[in-house]
């Protein structure tokens, strides 16, 4: 796979969670990986990837000129900043956006092209048809910010929200205009062909992430295993003829570089 550009999300470095502030400050509540962001900068860049993305929280621990220096002392190129928010809550809403806006500035200052956010929660007694519309509009807000800014926007279908299936999918992007970052793993999670969305989608998609899946027990996976078809979603991306960075990811790995290396391994014989 030489026609694209590879970068590796930071992610499995630790454990997933955020800040604990956020429980008190929505503007606060914002993602983390619970480990050394040094050590995988320095990792990714030894498995042969050009470039990373961060979680915003991890992101905001450095200053720029830190995280510049540690991007430069690792050859690397900061693709993307993934954030998120619940979305679909008015009041809360602004306090999201400011916190999705500091990310976005770091990113930009860093020179990163892309903003990837996930969200639109899935509420207590159930979802309403107008959570989608509000969804929707919160999206193009946060497409508006980031063009403020240089970067492209994306939304990120994922599991644990209310844009899962491929129904879902397609109707939050028929009341958006923000760009599609398909995950490939929770897509296929949620019972798609994630190969068919990245055709069905094409001209939304700009940023890819790719992940495998084992069905049972569930797992996140390295590339080169798992039930998750990246041999037909490759296919797929060149048919559509995707350029652009390609992002891999993998959740959790009891060795992160091993998994990374993994996943380089079947991306390079692709």
């Amino acid at each position: 796979m030489t026609e694209w550009k590879l970068a590796y999300q930071a992610n499995c470095w630790g454990d997933l969670g955020g800040n604990a502030e956020g429980v008190t400050s929505i503007t606060q509540l914002s993602y983390r990986t619970f480990g050394d962001m040094d050590r995988a900068c320095a990792e990714i860049a030894a498995a042969g990837y050009a470039g990373i993305e961060l979680f915003d929280g991890n992101l905001l621990d450095y200053s720029a000129a830190d995280f510049r220096d540690l991007l430069t002392n690792n050859g690397l190129t900061l693709v993307a900043a993934y954030s998120g928010a619940n979305f679909i809550f008015d009041d809360i809403l602004p306090e999201e956006l400011a916190r999705i806006t500091r990310a976005a500035d770091r990113a930009a200052e860093l020179g990163a092209p892309h903003l990837v956010v996930g969200g639109g929660a899935k509420r207590f007694d159930g979802i309403r048809d107008t959570d989608y519309d509000k969804l929707g509009a919160a999206l193009d807000r946060v497409k508006s910010l980031a063009e403020d800014r240089s970067l492209t926007a994306h939304y990120h279908p994922h599991l644990s929200t209310i844009v899962e299936s491929p129904a879902e999918v397609s109707r939050i992007f028929d009341l958006t205009a923000i760009d599609f970052c398909p995950d490939t793993a929770h897509l296929a999670a949620a019972g798609g062909d994630p190969a068919q969305l990245i055709r069905d989608h094409a001209d939304r998609i700009s940023y890819i992430h790719l992940k495998g899946l084992q069905n049972e027990p569930f797992a996140f996976t390295p590339l080169d295993r798992g039930d998750v078809p990246t041999d037909s979603i490759i296919a797929a991306m060149r048919e559509t003829q995707f350029t652009g960075w390609v992002c891999t990811e993998l959740d959790a790995w009891d060795d992160p570089a091993e998994g990374a290396r993994a996943s380089m391994n079947y991306l390079t014989q692709a």
